[in-house]
């Protein structure tokens, strides 16, 4: 099937005998015909639809704009045998051309929730009523990274609280280079159980390494609080320099603020920005210190001495990860607004529209697709596809 619909196209082909496998087809080859049922525009043009919204509104668009109709499990199916090629793609990409990139190289990586088609218990029926506490779906965690390069940032704590307290960021803040997000679920790849995380931080690995082959280039890691994040990076990156994310931490430092002051208080602003300098300073033992005397001298009880012991055991877990007087003099970023960023754009703004519910391969293909395009590198891969898939068909005289 091509833009202008269905062809049927009158052939000779040859073969060892009769109703035997397809040998040659010289009218295919002449005119590179794929080796599916449809045109590489086709694939193109509806897949591109897909990575932007639901199976059944490209399959609309489609039909709105070219008058082909194509049901939603074939976008489906498509999708994930296009899919299958992104990977051998993605190991054969040359490195950014090096007058681009920046000094400094930074990895981050986070989890993002996919909801989860339930596959059928036995014995069920297939709309039985839902118990007190069942939920329709889950949700299983897609593991999202990225590696940059940016250039050095000059900043001091004042300018610091100014952004992330006062909202007046500086206007010469340096952009990520040659961005490359990813993101990987936990499967079986040829009958082998494989885990998201150890699949991201081996293609993190991977672009890292192309990146910086000299390994000359400083390498900042920029990630959370989850231990095994963290364990990752020691065995994937242990030359990098582990920076736990600013905007995390603050985020204790309120929780905190608000066992003693009310919420949007000025005392309680006051309270975040006196022991976040502390943390921008490097004196990360003088805030956890002062936050345990004041655990013992206003004798918090319930659940606000709960609250306040879980901010002071995350401050004193990441300790060796807060050394931001460090990071800010080598001028490295010190929040993993890329991870973030790339949860929502790769993960959250797709797979979580309404109503939405994946499979486990559905989800993966979907992801490195996507990732694909989010990469801008849609067009090289649509060409390198065809260009193999040519080869594969037709030889190395392929057009």
């Amino acid at each position: 099937m091509a833009i202008f619909g269905e062809l049927t196209l009158p052939r000779v082909v040859y073969g060892t005998r009769e109703g035997q496998r397809i040998e040659l087809a010289p009218l295919d080859e002449s005119l590179g015909l794929p080796g599916g049922d449809f045109s590489y525009v086709v694939e193109d043009w509806v897949q591109r639809f897909s990575l932007k919204g639901s199976f059944a509104e490209a399959a609309e668009s489609l039909q709105t704009l070219l008058r082909l109709r194509l049901g939603v499990h074939t976008l489906e199916r498509m999708n994930q045998e296009m899919a299958a090629a992104v990977v051998p793609f993605r190991e054969a990409l040359e490195p950014p051309p090096a007058v681009d990139e920046g000094p400094i190289l930074v990895v981050t990586a986070d989890g993002k929730g996919v909801p989860m088609r339930r596959p059928p218990q036995e014995g069920t029926k297939p709309h039985h009523r839902r118990t007190k506490g069942e939920k329709a779906n889950k949700k299983q965690m897609a593991c999202v990274g990225a590696v940059y390069s940016i250039k050095p940032f000059v900043r001091t704590p004042d300018d610091v609280l100014d952004e992330v307290l006062r909202d007046r960021g500086s206007d010469d803040r340096p952009e990520p280079t040659h961005k490359h997000v990813w993101a990987e679920m936990s499967r079986d790849l040829e009958g082998e159980p494989i885990g998201a995380k150890d699949a991201i931080f081996c293609a993190l690995f991977q672009d890292l390494t192309l990146r910086n082959v000299g390994h000359d280039q400083p390498v900042g890691c920029v990630m959370d609080g989850e231990r095994a994040l963290w364990e990752a990076q020691r065995v994937y990156f242990p030359e990098a320099v582990g920076i736990l994310d600013l905007f995390h931490v603050m985020e204790r430092l309120w929780t905190a603020a608000h066992c003693f002051h009310a919420e949007g208080s000025g005392a309680a602003e006051a309270f975040v920005a006196d022991r976040l300098r502390g943390l921008l300073e490097g004196r990360v033992g003088y805030v956890i210190g002062g936050l345990r005397q004041r655990l013992a001298k206003h004798q918090l009880k319930g659940s606000r001495r709960k609250t306040l012991t879980s901010v002071i055991t995350y401050l004193e877990n990441n300790r060796e990860h807060m050394k931001c007087n460090e990071y800010l003099n080598a001028f490295c970023p010190i929040g993993s607004g890329v991870a973030e960023g790339a949860c929502r754009h790769l993960v959250k703004d797709r797979m979580e529209q309404t109503g939405m519910r994946w499979m486990v391969s559905g989800a993966q293909a979907m992801l490195h697709l996507r990732a694909t395009y989010l990469n801008d590198q849609w067009d090289v891969f649509i060409e390198k596809r065809i260009d193999s898939e040519q080869t594969r068909l037709y030889g190395k005289n392929a057009a």
